[in-house]
């Protein structure tokens, strides 16, 4: 039988025989030191790793004001908390993240709303590049993406965070913390891309929590991936800015948009969000060459 005709079933012997084991409830790679799968996805802690990646880098998509350059009228204009995250320490430095719809205005020492993104000396730095809290070989199909690589195994990946509050999420022991507080494995994006093509899959999937907030993580992995043949996926809540999504859509294959409701005060009472930016990029775009498969973007190589 080739590859292409292989069964669900067969399928999963393979992964047994490549050392993987606890499919249900998260591979255990024990190359990478984990000590063990928790809930649905595998949280792992390398020996005394720090809480915070020690490769933190600076942030992409954003802007800084500089002491003294807020504009205070707009920062205490009454908008909604899912609109404007704000700190009232005015002798400080601020950054407006420019990443996803909730701009969120950051002073000196404090993070976004997602809880990763850091104003250092104002400059926005990312605290989990590099900083992986979940990970599983999946099959493609649990993305799920239709008639995409079948029966393949996808290597899966999740940092901490969330720009979104969503009050059932499934996975909230690592969306709704920030990295001090979830057990990390320190895995860069040459790692990344070193473990899926050793354990057999076809594709790397930004998934669990939401892969916007590890945004420049995500990216480089990508990129990498992309050299070694593998595809890359991304499993994502689309709220996201214009900006970065179409950056983010020349370096994926696949991109599918969780719709979690159908109008604003789902958005904003559940998921401390709003609906409009997510059909925004949900909407079929040339200017992305991307085409239209319900609510999958397939971005052509």
């Amino acid at each position: 039988m080739s590859e292409k005709e292989m069964s669900r079933r067969e399928f999963l012997k393979g992964l047994g025989a490549a050392g993987l084991c606890g499919l249900c409830g998260g591979a255990l790679l024990s190359n990478l030191g984990c000590a063990g799968p928790q809930a649905t996805v595998l949280s792992t802690r390398v020996g005394l790793a720090p809480p915070i990646s020690p490769h933190a880098r600076e942030a992409m998509f954003y802007t800084s004001f500089g002491d003294g350059g807020l504009d205070c009228g707009a920062c205490h204009e009454p908008e909604p908390s899912h609109v404007l995250y704000c700190h009232t320490d005015h002798g400080s430095n601020y950054v407006k993240c420019q990443l996803c719809p909730k701009g969120c205005i950051i002073s000196e020492g404090e993070r976004g709303d997602c809880r990763v993104r850091e104003n250092r000396g104002g400059r926005l730095y990312t605290m989990v590049y590099g900083n992986v809290c979940a990970l599983n070989v999946d099959p493609i199909e649990k993305k799920p993406l239709y008639h995409f690589l079948p029966s393949s195994g996808a290597f899966s990946i999740a940092t901490a965070g969330c720009n979104l509050h969503c009050l059932y999420c499934q996975n909230w022991s690592i969306s709704q913390y920030p990295p001090e507080e979830t057990d990390n494995v320190d895995l860069l994006p040459e790692a990344v891309v070193s473990y899926a093509v050793r354990y057999g899959s076809h594709s790397i999937a930004y998934t669990y929590s939401e892969p916007t907030i590890f945004f420049e993580y995500m990216l480089d992995t990508a990129r990498l991936a992309r050299q070694q043949g593998l595809r890359n996926v991304v499993i994502s809540a689309g709220y996201i800015n214009p900006e970065p999504l179409r950056l983010l859509c020349e370096a994926v294959d696949a991109i599918k948009i969780d719709l979690k409701g159908y109008n604003e005060a789902f958005y904003e009472e559940v998921c401390d969000a709003t609906l409009q930016p997510v059909l925004e990029a949900s909407r079929p775009s040339t200017d992305r060459g991307r085409t239209w498969r319900s609510s999958t973007w397939w971005c052509p190589r």
